[in-house]
């Protein structure tokens, strides 16, 4: 990126920032409606700049006329600026961004259809270069909203749901990752993400950020205690390519709207205690859920002919097997909340664990977790501080081949074992509506490319949501 060019993205975001910070200062009694889920979003939220602007944001009116008639749009923009400064690749800086649009119809209130409803959201995506692929050279997400710059499409779909909302029943292009193997508390950090477990042993890293296929999905909540959803998606984000070509590539637009590919099945069920907020004990979540995909996969050690991979007399080609799943179980638990907080206030740990079949998954154990401190500056209600981590552990077949490889070739050959993350964020409210995020992450052990060094990334994040 031309020197020019980035001293006006700095004095760009200079200039934003100094701008909210005159604006004139909201209520006290004010609350943030920070999406903390960033590009993984649920529908448009009620939005906190609109009570920081004049006029709440809507001079003429239209915001508030289009939501009497059902209709809510919400948009946010998220930058990065991280640098790795010391290990993996190369050290270096990039500066990342993420713009969001998403609409929310319901149409009950538009048209008088009981409980049926629309969303639709897209990504327009910039950087100057990505910190996980072009300077760690690591496995595990730095900052989820790393992505190959482009305007996508993402979801789009109709929702009805029935029974006093006891069943919904979606289907359109989706995510996986908006309702699948995420932990609530674990949102407000940077490497929050679609697990690597998933991510790599999935056909291009399965539907979800910045990716979505076609699919259906099923949601049954009889109590607000408990819930299951389960839902099929077209099991492959992209066209079929040459090898090594990124599906954000072969799917540009992320329009390509594959529906005859292998099926990719999920499903996971909810436990939730104390989450209402006039209760006093302590909130839990549980989800144990799972995922199964139905195509073929390539062994990771073996040949066709059943011999090694790694040695050169070998057929070269992998022995093929008949589909993939995962196992996966999370858990939030806070630990202190204080009079009057909600369930996401006080002191709070998560922890995520995932399993994958050794031979045809490039990732066979995944495990993550953290403490995230909420609401205990009396001034600042809205601030948060955490420690997050990241473990995962190549599978056998692929430390196996490693240890072929060198055996067969006769020389030192680095060898995979895991990767782990160390993630350490402060994440404060400067208005309602627009945060600022300082972050340091530690990277054990980058192996995208095996032998990678240690590295330490620093950096900010800005977030603003209208």
């Amino acid at each position: 990126m031309p020197v020019s060019r980035r001293i006006l993205s700095a004095l760009s975001s200079a200039f934003l920032t100094a701008l909210l910070l005159i604006l004139p200062s909201p209520g006290k009694g004010a609350r943030a409606q920070i999406e903390e889920r960033g590009p993984r979003s649920d529908g448009p939220l009620e939005s906190s700049l609109r009570d920081t602007l004049p006029d709440g944001g809507d001079p003429l009116g239209i915001v508030r006329r289009l939501s009497d008639q059902g209709i809510e749009f919400r948009l946010s923009y998220i930058n990065d600026v991280l640098g790795n400064v010391r290990g993996g690749q190369r050290r270096g800086w990039v500066n990342q961004g993420l713009f969001e649009p998403s609409l929310q119809v319901d149409f009950e209130r538009l048209a008088g259809i009981a409980g049926l409803r629309g969303y639709a959201n897209g990504f327009f995506l910039h950087n100057s270069g990505r910190i996980r692929r072009d300077y760690v050279g690591g496995v595990n997400t730095i900052a989820a909203i790393e992505a190959m710059p482009r305007i996508r499409l993402s979801e789009a779909w109709l929702e009805q749901s029935l029974f006093g909302d006891t069943v919904r029943l979606r289907a359109g292009q989706l995510a996986a990752d908006v309702e699948f193997l995420y932990s609530d508390l674990s949102v407000m950090f940077l490497q929050s993400d679609f697990p690597t477990i998933s991510a790599l042993n999935l056909p291009g890293g399965g539907p979800a950020f910045p990716l979505a296929t076609p699919g259906a999905m099923v949601g049954f909540r009889p109590s607000p205690r408990f819930e299951m959803r389960a839902a099929i998606f077209n099991g492959n984000t992209g066209p079929p390519g040459r090898d090594g070509t990124d599906d954000q590539v072969r799917n540009r637009y992320n329009t390509n709207f594959r529906v005859q590919d292998p099926a990719l099945v999920f499903g996971e069920a909810r436990w939730r205690w104390n989450q209402e907020a006039d209760a006093t004990g302590l909130a839990r979540t549980l989800k144990l859920g799972g995922w199964s995909h139905l195509g073929k996969f390539e062994d990771l050690r073996f040949a066709a002919d059943g011999s090694l991979l790694a040695d050169p007399g070998s057929v070269g080609v992998p022995l093929r097997r008949r589909g993939t799943w995962g196992l996966y179980g999370i858990l939030d638990q806070q630990l202190w909340r204080p009079a009057g907080g909600d369930a996401l206030s006080g002191v709070s740990v998560f922890g995520r664990v995932s399993v994958a079949p050794q031979d045809r998954s490039t990732i066979g154990f995944y495990a993550d977790g953290g403490v995230v401190f909420a609401n205990l500056v009396p001034e600042r209600p809205n601030d948060r501080f955490g420690v997050s981590f990241i473990f995962a552990e190549y599978a056998q077949a692929v430390r196996d081949f490693d240890r072929d490889l060198a055996r067969l070739s006769g020389s030192a050959q680095p060898r995979r074992s895991f990767e782990a993350n160390l993630e350490l964020t402060y994440l404060a409210e400067i208005r309602p509506g627009f945060d600022l995020q300082p972050v340091v992450t530690h990277i054990w052990n980058p192996s995208e490319m095996p032998g990678g060094r240690n590295a330490l990334v620093v950096g900010l994040r800005t977030r603003l949501l209208y």
